[in-house]
């Protein structure tokens, strides 16, 4: 068992390989595991680096399943200044119902969010201005991943 700490686009990921076995590599992203297929990789568990790699990039951890596992998005558009409205759960980006730029108030919806088959709306806590899109539709987010800015 592996264990590293990543941040990506300023939220932390622990990421745990578990065990790998041939193609397949089990893993945990924050608590929540997968089972990662690996594509054109001969990484075995002996490959494996023995520290705590940290990266504060938008790109996936460099850990070849890790990378498969994290579903952090890339950003759109990018973080602006601002409020974040940040993901309550994980799950995948279903809309995006808000452009920069654009005025939201209090209660708006700006993002939809399928998390375990169920759209969740997610919306503004607070007046004002959207100043950055971090998400896109299909977008895979973590817990606490930032989906847009109001400023």
């Amino acid at each position: 068992m592996k264990q590293y700490k990543y941040t990506i686009n300023g939220t932390q990921y622990d990421v745990t390989i578990n065990s790998i076995q041939g193609q397949q590599a089990k893993v945990e992203v924050n608590g929540i595991p997968f089972v990662v297929e690996m594509h054109g990789s001969s990484l075995e568990e002996g490959d494996l680096p023995t520290h705590v790699v940290a990266a504060d990039a938008p790109a996936a951890p460099a850990a070849a399943p890790a990378a498969a596992a994290a579903p952090a998005a890339a950003p759109a558009a990018g973080p602006g200044a601002g409020t974040p409205v940040k993901a309550p759960l994980p799950g995948v980006v279903a809309k995006v119902l808000v452009a920069q730029g654009q005025a939201v108030k209090k209660g708006d919806t700006v993002v939809v969010l399928e998390a375990m088959k169920m759209e969740n709306n997610i919306t503004a806590e607070n007046d004002g201005t959207v100043s950055g899109i971090c998400v896109a539709p299909g977008d895979s987010v973590m817990e606490g991943a930032t989906l847009v800015t109001i400023a």
